[in-house]
């Protein structure tokens, strides 16, 4: 088979059974929005609007420091569970026991065992349990999905059930309040006057766009998402790195259980509720596909600030849950679309 160009636009290519015309390259403009940077721009376009609107609508109240602060402090939680499961999605995957997961680490974290150790030792140990539970958790996911071979929409949805029953029988259905003041007196810290929960976000979402972008681990988690048999093909134990995904995830979903732990000094199975269809939004939002092979944290980030603003927008403006529920259906929505637009092979339109 031999290749020719041509002075026009697409190139043919001479077969036995003769020359076919390959498709014309995507015009420039689209080629950079399909690309990160301009993925990225638009999101950034995005928030200013919404901002705008804030400042408008609600001039005084919305533009103060204390409420840029409480948009971003309000934006922590949800967004250190959806860095993990941006990278989890980026792979080909799903993780719908991430709140569930978060409810059952804030439960045992709470327990009165652990409370007491936690007493005669650190409160330290309060975090480590949290954290041990979710990567538990996400490890017990991710054996389920790459060595049993279950659908991982299935396996966590398993997960998602079973996490919030086991939360509600250890509570006893009841809410566990957290009695070391010394943890609680750290988790409600300024740092350089910003409170230490958009600390931590800002910590996680700087490693996890290392961890993507900087290490093997990350391309790996992108030739997974890609292409599973191609990634095998090439070298990638995908079964063992699926299965460390699902262990990240859950560690997220630890370290949002202490984030929340300190903020509402209390452990509860109903923590969590209904978290991981947030963080699917923001990582959709944030130009991640749903199919695997593309994705961001920077644009995982901005999709979480942008449904974080919306939110305080509303509340800014007295206007119900209903309707800012409508709101950010719509704007999913919209992104599915366009990404569905933008990421289409050149020449399909």
């Amino acid at each position: 088979m031999s290749e020719q160009t041509t002075p026009t636009r697409a190139r043919t290519v001479l077969t036995e059974t003769g020359a076919v015309a390959a498709p014309a390259p995507a015009p420039a403009w689209r080629r950079f929005l399909s690309g990160s940077a301009g993925r990225n721009i638009g999101l950034v376009v995005a928030l200013l609007v919404i901002v705008i609107v804030g400042a408008v609508t609600a001039p005084g109240s919305f533009t103060s420091v204390d409420n840029l602060l409480v948009i971003l402090r309000q934006a922590s939680i949800i967004g250190v569970i959806s860095i993990g499961m941006t990278l989890v999605i980026i792979a080909g995957g799903i993780d719908l026991s991430v709140g569930s997961v978060m409810g059952l680490a804030s439960v045992v974290a709470t327990l009165a065992a652990v409370q007491d150790l936690a007493d005669n030792l650190h409160w330290s140990v309060m975090v480590v349990i949290a954290l041990a539970v979710g990567v538990g958790a996400g490890l017990i996911n991710g054996i389920v999905i790459a060595y049993g071979n279950v659908v991982a929409f299935m396996a966590t949805l398993a997960m998602l059930v079973g996490a919030r029953g086991l939360a509600e029988i250890l509570a006893e259905r009841r809410t566990l309040v957290v009695q070391d003041r010394g943890f609680i007196t750290f988790m409600n810290a300024d740092i350089l006057g910003v409170d230490i929960l958009i600390w931590i976000f800002a910590i996680v979402a700087a490693l996890g766009w290392v961890l993507l972008n900087r290490t093997t681990f990350g391309r790996r988690t992108v030739a997974v998402g890609g292409n599973r048999e191609a990634a095998r093909l090439a070298g990638i134990d995908v079964r063992r790195h699926t299965m460390w995904l699902y262990a990240i995830t859950g560690l997220c979903a630890g370290i949002a259980a202490v984030m929340i732990l300190g903020r509402t000094t209390a452990g509860t199975s109903t923590h969590g509720q209904l978290y991981e269809l947030d963080a699917i939004a923001a990582v959709v939002v944030g130009g991640t596909l749903l199919v695997g092979g593309r994705g961001t944290i920077t644009g995982t980030v901005f999709g979480v600030l942008i449904f974080a603003t919306l939110s305080n927008v509303f509340i800014q403006n007295n206007l119900s849950s209903s309707v800012q529920a409508v709101a950010k259906g719509v704007i999913i929505v919209v992104a599915v679309l366009l990404q569905q637009r933008f990421s289409r092979p050149p020449g399909r339109g």
